[in-house]
């Protein structure tokens, strides 16, 4: 596997992904952000998708913050989640966007899941919200016990699955979980 930046919001790069295998997958054909991706080389065809491509993650500028950018999308193909590409993903594109003179990183998630996974991938949660009712992390942010607890308990409050409820319940009085590192 490879983890590699396709180009910055500028350059306005585009993934075809199959709909059928990821979530959102029409948000990468939008050339106004920024595309990085965990790919197998070895899956490579010729045919209408990219399907050497395991997860990507789109992002942009913040509009009124320079110093700011955002990750829009984060999506893994199907066959794939649950195996740390998400939140290795978001930890590769965040060294190279502080290299690149960003001081921080947002993006707004809507399901404990994701909350977890950007968690891993350092970043804290800021205790705001979308009007979307999502919930805005920040790396670096606050990544103490008491923080990562205040976002649980939004979504506690909210109409949840099954999985979720059990998700929840399984982290009650648990500190964040472990960093991952980024890949080279």
């Amino acid at each position: 596997m490879e983890y590699a930046l396709d180009g910055w919001p500028v350059d306005e790069p585009t993934l075809r992904l199959d709909y059928h295998d990821f979530a959102y997958a029409g948000k990468f054909v939008m050339s106004q952000t920024g595309k990085a991706v965990v790919r197998d080389p070895r899956k490579a065809t010729a045919g209408k998708w990219d399907d050497e491509v395991l997860a990507a993650v789109a992002f942009n500028e913040d509009r009124t913050d320079a110093d700011t950018l955002w990750l829009r999308y984060i999506t893994v193909r199907g066959d794939r989640r649950g195996e740390g590409l998400g939140p290795r993903l978001a930890a590769f594109l965040a060294e190279r966007a502080l290299a690149r003179g960003y001081e921080r990183l947002r993006i707004a998630v809507n399901n404990p899941f994701a909350y977890e996974a950007l968690y891993k991938a350092r970043f804290g949660y800021t205790g705001r919200e979308t009007g979307l009712a999502e919930l805005v992390l920040e790396r670096p942010g606050e990544r103490s016990r008491s923080a990562y607890q205040a976002g649980l308990d939004v979504y506690r409050e909210r109409d949840l699955t099954g999985s979720e409820e059990e998700f929840l319940a399984s982290r009650a009085d648990a500190g964040p979980p472990s960093m991952l590192d980024a890949p080279a």
